[in-house]
């Protein structure tokens, strides 16, 4: 009998380098929210992936950053929380920004936090720069930090993600998978719609309101017929910015509602009814329970 593996893998690097596209490339189903906008995860999400007797837990980790707010300093706080406690942690650059101040600031980091966990170099994006520049790139940050392991990859094509995969699953320790095998998150259902309306309206309101907002899950409930009725609340910061959200004639959250249904109904197999309201909550960065809800410690925030 084949001997079974598992273990976490900790996904870190600046934010928008890519991490949510590539958890949700090895994972083959949509966990993270991916956006064009930086800081997009607020909770260490977990996706699960299967490949042959390995199971691999990925744990796609906030962006790292300068954090100026509590919401920043518990983001960074949970990031490299997620490092601390991985098997393996595979640090996101970006081919064609290279070796920014941002990654440099984290390569130091990484020597009081990684300890002795195994660090491999994940440079992603590859499609974007020319091979001459790639490899003057892997040099210049191989000297820099001492790296297990150097992949190049293309997360949103998928180029050289198998080779990637092939390594984790040897790299995960021998024990019994820590999940049943169809799993794919273990983000609780309610979080994970959330999530997923949150994207919709990042993505339709661009710079307008970038992370004012959350989305909240207020009920969830079972019915007869398989489907599922969902309600949740979408709290912003200011009185302005519920207009924004609602659109003209509600025609925005009309809309957000819409392809987030589309979205959930799919990712669950199963009709899912979508009930949005828009609150103002001028508050809610400081209320801690709006913390637990994104699945981060209000704590983690204090100067």
């Amino acid at each position: 009998m084949t001997e079974t593996r598992a273990g976490f893998a900790a996904l870190i690097g600046e934010p928008n380098a890519g991490k949510s596209t590539l958890l949700n490339r090895m994972v083959g189903a949509k966990v993270s929210i991916v956006t064009h906008k930086v800081q997009t995860t607020r909770a260490r999400i977990r996706g699960i992936a299967m490949h042959g007797p390995a199971q691999i837990v990925f744990v796609d980790t906030p962006g790292i950053f300068r954090p100026r707010r509590r919401l920043d300093r518990s983001m960074v706080k949970a990031a490299w929380g997620g490092a601390a406690d991985a098997d393996v942690i595979l640090l996101l650059v970006e081919a064609h920004r290279g070796l920014t101040e941002g990654a440099q600031a984290i390569i130091a980091q990484l020597r009081d936090h990684a300890g002795q966990i195994p660090v491999a170099l994940v440079i992603n994006k590859i499609d974007r720069v020319k091979s001459e520049t790639l490899l003057a790139l892997s040099q210049q940050l191989n000297e820099s930090y001492d790296f297990v392991a150097t992949f190049m990859v293309s997360a949103e094509k998928g180029y050289g993600c198998a080779d990637l995969m092939d390594w984790l699953a040897g790299q995960v320790p021998a024990g019994p998978w820590l999940y049943p095998e169809d799993q794919v998150a273990d983000l609780p259902m309610r979080m994970i719609a959330a999530e997923i309306t949150r994207e919709k309206l990042t993505l339709r309101l661009h710079e307008e309101i970038p992370y004012q907002l959350t989305v909240e899950t207020e009920k969830w409930e079972e019915r007869k017929d398989g489907s599922a009725r969902v309600d949740q609340i979408v709290y912003v910061a200011r009185p302005g910015h519920k207009g924004i959200v609602l659109g003209k004639g509600g025609e925005t959250i009309k809309a957000v509602g819409q392809a987030a249904r589309a979205e959930l109904t799919e990712f669950m197999g199963r009709p899912v009814h979508l009930f949005l309201q828009v609150k103002v909550r001028e508050n809610w960065l400081d209320e801690a329970e709006r913390y637990s809800e994104m699945g981060l410690d209000f704590r983690d925030g204090d100067a």
